[in-house]
């Protein structure tokens, strides 16, 4: 998956995260973050994440399953990596 906005890089999903939340619904959230749809944040941190898109800084969007479990999306800085993982993986 290649956003329009920044490189994913490689994409990488924790075991936990594979345990718990449905691939659909992951498949849907890296569409959110790849389209600079940042999820359940507040908004002084949207606007982090849009200057970071620009700036080339870290990426973290947050969201939540149909279950309502919360689990973040995080893009490095250097846009090698974007990992899928629960907060407690953090």
């Amino acid at each position: 998956m290649q956003s329009e906005y920044f490189k994913l890089g490689q994409l990488v999903i924790t075991t936990n995260s594979l345990k718990i939340i449905k691939q659909q619904e992951v498949f849907d959230a890296l569409k959110r973050h790849a389209q600079c749809d940042w999820g359940d944040i507040c908004r002084s941190d949207w606007i982090t994440n849009d200057e970071a898109v620009k700036s080339g800084d870290r990426l973290v969007s947050v969201y939540h399953d149909s279950n309502k479990e919360k689990f973040y999306i995080i893009t490095e800085a250097d846009r090698s990596a974007t990992t899928v993982l629960l907060p407690e993986d953090y």
